[in-house]
């Protein structure tokens, strides 16, 4: 009898296994970052920018960009790269992700003392200019990208570099998600459209975050979290890497 059903288990398993069978599809390990170092000559300015995307084999048309500045680093460097548990996961989900180190090591600290809306204004506009020389020159390098539907994502520093940005080109900006950023004034407008997303730690400065009636007016999405401040780059653990995700991935395909 056991040789008799083998032919039967043999064709039960294959059917099974054709039933499963799925196309391969990206995963994080299959994204590996290309770095590489821009200067900017008219403000004789090194930029050094990650681009996270798909393989070749997994060309997109039109495919849209996202560029993403972290929080500040105290000028020690590599801050553009401690954010793969995101920029990987947008990479695998289609985008084209820049990501822009924004300090050097030659960079003046940030001001601890002041109102902080008067003394890093000098560093957000810093990182605004990065923010358009990068853009731009992702226009010459790959001008097959969806420039109309450009979102720029930035933590703490660079969630105000994000909305100092949106504020000052609102036509080059279609979405912008911060994650914490606490200084900067975010824009009260429904466009670019706005999220942010906050931590269960630090309060933002006065005025920052939009009123109520504002984010009803313009459909501001400001969405608290469990999260600690310190703990939305790469020392995340498991769930709030998830969480941080599905919220961004949540903005990106609202219409």
């Amino acid at each position: 009898m056991t040789y008799k059903l083998l032919p039967y288990f043999t064709i039960i398993l294959f059917l099974m296994s054709c039933s499963v069978k799925k196309e391969p599809q990206s995963n994080s390990h299959d994204i590996k970052p290309d770095t590489i170092t821009l200067f900017d000559k008219a403000r004789n300015r090194k930029v050094p920018v990650a681009y996270f995307n798909q393989k070749a084999r997994n060309k997109i048309s039109k495919q849209r960009v996202v560029i993403f500045s972290h929080g500040y680093g105290a000028n020690k460097g590599g801050d553009y790269l401690i954010y793969s548990y995101l920029t990987k996961n947008l990479a695998t989900k289609g985008y084209f992700v820049a990501s822009i180190q924004h300090e050097l090591p030659t960079d003046e600290m940030i001001p601890s003392d002041g109102k902080p809306q008067i003394v890093r204004m000098p560093f957000w506009k810093r990182g605004a200019e990065n923010i358009l020389f990068v853009l731009n020159e992702l226009k010459k390098s790959h001008p097959e990208l969806d420039y109309e539907h450009i979102t720029l994502i930035g933590h703490s520093n660079g969630g105000d570099m994000t909305a100092l940005f949106a504020t000052q080109h609102p036509d080059l900006v279609y979405k912008i998600i911060t994650m914490d950023n606490r200084r900067m004034y975010l824009p009260k407008t429904s466009s670019p459209k706005v999220y942010t997303l906050r931590s269960n730690d630090y309060p933002a400065d006065e005025g920052v975050l939009p009123s109520d009636e504002e984010q009803r007016k313009f459909r501001i999405v400001v969405q608290p979290t469990h999260i600690n401040h310190g703990n939305m780059d790469d020392k995340a653990n498991d769930q709030e890497k998830k969480t941080l995700n599905s919220y961004i991935e949540g903005y990106l395909s609202e219409k």
